[in-house]
């Protein structure tokens, strides 16, 4: 049997498995695992069962399909938040970021990606038609489509103009103080504060 380079195949199990997350390289993941090893075991056991519950015991918002700890997401179950108003993001990073600007009290609609045809993403497999029944049941007066300005979020909002235009709501993108090609995520949270309150009609 040739020789892994590890003294323990426990270790490379476990590297191997760190590697796999993205954006972490088997150097990264040789140093994480190491750190473990150095930590108490009852933090290492209360770090295993986290990512266990993560997986097992996570929600998705039966109104928004955001992550949540319950049924029914912290946002949706505020009675503060207008409801007439629906923001429409990609993923929960983007309500992380709009929420941080403190200049939302509406409420989200998470579409779970975007429109892309080179990764095999269409429109069946985004929560589209639950928007599009949200709007159709009345009570919605002004969807924010608030997708990345990519060449995939573009698409993405001109496929949602053509299921919503036909109802009576106003349809409305962020300001482009979002730099074209921007991800919302990485968007400052002045710059993205600004682009939600100066937000404009939606334009074909």
């Amino acid at each position: 049997m040739s020789y892994s380079g590890y003294p323990s195949k426990l270790l490379e199990n476990a590297v191997n498995e760190f590697a796999s997350l993205p954006g972490i390289g088997r150097k990264t993941a040789f140093r994480l695992v190491m750190n473990l090893l150095k930590r108490d075991p009852e933090e290492v056991r209360r770090f295993g069962e986290c990512v266990i519950r993560l997986h097992g015991d996570i929600h998705y918002c039966n109104i928004c399909h955001s992550i949540s700890d319950s049924e029914t997401c912290s946002i949706c179950s505020d009675e503060k938040r207008d409801r007439t108003l629906v923001c429409v993001v990609e993923n929960i990073q983007d309500v992380m970021a709009i929420e941080n600007t403190r200049q939302y009290r509406g409420v989200y609609h998470v579409l779970g990606g975007i429109i892309s045809p080179v990764d095999g993403v269409g429109p069946s497999d985004l929560k589209i038609d639950t928007l599009e029944e949200k709007v159709k049941n009345g009570g919605v007066s002004e969807v924010i489509l608030a997708l990345s300005t990519t060449m995939e979020g573009d698409t993405t909002n001109f496929y949602l103009y053509r299921r919503l235009n036909k109802y009576n709501i106003f349809l409305t993108t962020l300001a482009r103080g979002v730099a074209i090609g921007d991800e919302l995520e990485y968007t400052d949270e002045i710059t993205l504060g600004r682009a939600i309150n100066n937000r404009n009609p939606y334009q074909q």
